[in-house]
């Protein structure tokens, strides 16, 4: 069991050569209620007895994904993080991935290395290779992805292909994506399979597991343990509400969306989710077939779904879990005129769900909790179930 109470050594923090985990050193339960009350000043309508106890989400190995930057020089790469004179720092034992990820990370370095694939200069503005990502299934499953800058980096990975499958067997989709912009992105927009299409993410136990499907340029929340307790709290408001219809905006690969479909007690509802990526929605689509969930997805934006929906198609509760900017004024203002029930707001941004909050004046807060999806960091997930006065 992890101790709270004792912060983990980073030997590139302590260094002082990588200071993303900016609170580090600070132990985690203290970490836990700077948040806490960093939530409770920004959402005062919020009342005390309101607030769930925190979910916390780790010390060590709990980043399901790595996003490694690739320096050095061709034969010497190192992954991790450029400085701010855009120079390779190497990270290859961070601490914070989860196992399976800190064991490939040398793996890939070596990879590299033999391919003779030239890391790309930021301040020159020459060479090949940007990125390495790395995503990890809950069964240990693999996702890698090369973010290159040409078509030539392109067919150097692909000749390859072989021998990485062999030295990573694990790896359950392998993909090159294309960034030929000289700009401060993790990628472009352009993505070559190179082996399979989706990563099985196998979430839940028991009788009704679910299974989301990532694909290259899918979004998923970085902690899966966090994640699922996420998906978790999300169904247990939906069976304390009870309502029969439901939509799921913003729904990425369907998570809230599966999760909530059945009720406890097994009985389904008309559930819909509704998100702007087809790739993100077929996903969605074959998680539900292979479930045996009748949930529906439609490819789209969310609010101008929302905006065309006649009075009569409007469900009894709607979810929505927003990028950082939040839903905006627009939607937030249609969800106050709306009439409907029920809203379940998952938020990674405290700050813009405070400001739409500000404009559903008739919805109240019912529950709220803090979900640590990012330790070490400012960053947090909240949601709220919010309830019509």
């Amino acid at each position: 069991m992890q101790d709270l109470a004792a912060p983990p050594h980073c030997r590139y923090f302590e260094a002082g050569v990588c200071r993303s985990c900016t609170f580090i050193e600070t132990p985690i339960d203290a970490q836990l209620r700077v948040k806490q009350e960093r939530c409770a000043a920004l959402l005062p309508s919020v009342p005390a007895a309101a607030w769930l106890a925190p979910v916390a989400g780790g010390v060590a190995g709990f980043r399901n994904r790595a996003k490694l930057a690739v320096g050095g020089a061709a034969g010497a790469v190192t992954l991790g993080i450029l400085d701010r004179g855009g120079a390779g720092v190497d990270l290859t034992e961070c601490l914070i991935h989860e196992p399976e990820i800190q064991a490939v990370i040398p793996l890939l370095a070596d990879f590299v290395n033999a391919s003779g694939i030239a890391p790309y200069s930021v301040p020159r503005r020459r060479g090949e290779l940007k990125y390495v990502h790395v995503t990890v299934s809950p069964a240990g499953e693999l996702m890698v992805r090369f973010v290159v800058r040409s078509e030539h980096g392109l067919g150097m990975i692909r000749a390859r292909v072989d021998t990485l499958r062999e030295l990573l067997p694990q790896a359950a989709v392998i993909s090159v994506n294309l960034l030929p912009e000289h700009k401060a992105v993790l990628e472009g927009e352009r993505e070559e399979p190179l082996t399979g299409s989706a990563l099985a993410m196998e979430l839940g136990e028991g009788l009704s597991p679910v299974t989301l499907y990532l694909r290259p340029q899918s979004f998923f929340q970085t902690n899966t343990r966090v994640a699922l307790a996420l998906y978790e709290q999300a169904a247990t408001w939906v069976d304390g509400v009870g309502p029969a219809s439901l939509w799921d905006l913003y729904c990425g690969v369907g998570g809230f969306a599966l999760f909530t479909a059945r009720s406890a007690a097994g009985a389904q509802r008309d559930v819909l989710g509704v998100e702007l990526s087809e790739q993100a929605i077929r996903s969605a689509e074959r998680s539900a077939a292979e479930a045996g969930i009748p949930a529906r997805f439609l490819s789209g934006d969310a609010t101008e779904f929302a905006l065309a929906a006649a009075p009569a198609d409007l469900p009894e509760l709607v979810i929505v879990n927003p990028p950082r900017r939040g839903i905006g004024e627009t939607l937030s203002e249609w969800l106050e005129g709306s009439q409907i029930p029920h809203v379940i707001y998952s938020s990674c941004n405290p700050e813009s769900l405070a400001r739409d909050l500000e404009r559903m004046p008739s919805y109240s807060v019912r529950q709220a909790r803090l979900f640590d999806m990012f330790p070490h960091t400012g960053h947090l997930e909240v949601a709220v179930l919010l309830e019509r006065r």
